[in-house]
């Protein structure tokens, strides 16, 4: 149940997130060479493409996106588990809330003899009516050890079907990524630890940290730090405390939060922002510090959110500072 949740919620976001990423019509993308017959695989990601040589690796999201709009392709990857879950909740009207009017369906056979299904259809219209937004495909993959959704959108009447289809179903997949790997494809680097060690990174952009033995943590028995990037407009100065403190507040797994500090400060030519917090921890009802550090950049920003109970805050946030000084863009 709650992987066929977790499922769902995912699909939204990656098929929602496609529908805001094509802009103008632009030259089809079956009318231009490909990079190379070798596939390109985005940072960190298992699912490799031969994308056009106008698609580049995008900097907003795991995929492929055309330079000036027009098309994209995005890959979310999920558990090998995941893929019963997704051919079963993947129905044309779960699809239709999220944007999709699903046209065709059928299995296919990918890389390696995986199993698969394409939709193919249209970007439900903003008001419900008239002509469709874009069109669009979506490709849910099981891999022998990995589940992958692929989608692919392009503005109505810039590509044809056969093309689109090429790219997704010509998809090439990879051994997974040691854990250095992925550290290595993050789009930051981390100068300083501080005793801490990363234990999982995320989406290529993201990677969780621990102070401690365990990989997994539970009651919050060691401190962890969460580092993550997002490309995107920049905030403007005057909107940054405000964005920072409902960043802060989002966090769905702690509650009753009471700042201690929230300031904004230069360092190093770069402008950032810290709260100091405390609050309550859900799931063990214990209280907690929470360290919120936010570096600004001209595309976007890098976030690191550390969490540790309160009665080690004398210790451990200092280290948090300790690591979030160290953070240089690669």
């Amino acid at each position: 149940m709650l992987l066929r949740l977790f499922s769902r919620r995912l699909a939204a976001a990656a098929v929602l997130a496609a529908g805001v990423l094509v802009g103008s019509l632009a030259v089809p993308l079956s009318a231009l060479p490909a990079h190379a017959e070798e596939a390109v695989f985005p940072p960190s990601s298992r699912f490799g493409f031969t994308p056009p040589s106008d698609m580049t690796v995008s900097k907003r999201f795991t995929g492929f996106e055309r330079i000036g709009g027009g098309a994209m392709l995005s890959v979310v990857e999920l558990p090998a588990g995941a893929y019963p879950e997704l051919k079963q909740s993947f129905t044309d009207e779960n699809l239709k809330t999220q944007g999709l009017i699903v046209q065709s369906r059928e299995p296919v056979t990918l890389d390696g003899g995986a199993e698969g299904v394409l939709f193919t259809g249209e970007q439900t219209p903003a008001d419900g009516k008239g002509m469709p937004a874009a069109r669009k495909w979506l490709l849910i993959v099981g891999g022998k050890d990995v589940t992958g959704i692929i989608i692919a959108q392009a503005a109505v009447d810039a590509e044809t079907d056969e093309t689109m289809r090429g790219l997704l179903t010509g998809l090439r997949i990879r051994a997974a990524l040691d854990l250095d790997e992925q550290i290595a494809a993050l789009p930051f680097r981390i100068g300083d630890l501080a005793g801490f060690r990363p234990v999982r990174a995320l989406a290529g952009n993201s990677v969780l940290l621990t102070l401690g033995p365990r990989d997994q943590v539970s009651n919050l028995e060691q401190p962890i730090l969460v580092i993550a990037q997002a490309v995107q407009q920049p905030t403007p100065q005057e909107q940054r405390d405000g964005f920072a403190r409902a960043s802060l507040y989002a966090n769905q797994t702690m509650k009753e939060f009471f700042i201690e500090r929230s300031q904004s400060y230069r360092q190093n030519g770069i402008d950032w922002h810290e709260i100091v917090a405390r609050a309550v921890d859900i799931p063990s009802n214990q209280p907690v510090v929470v360290s919120q550090t936010i570096r600004f950049n001209p595309d976007g920003y890098i976030r690191a959110v550390g969490v540790t109970r309160a009665d080690q805050r004398e210790q451990i946030l200092p280290l948090f500072r300790q690591v979030v000084d160290s953070l240089q863009l690669r």
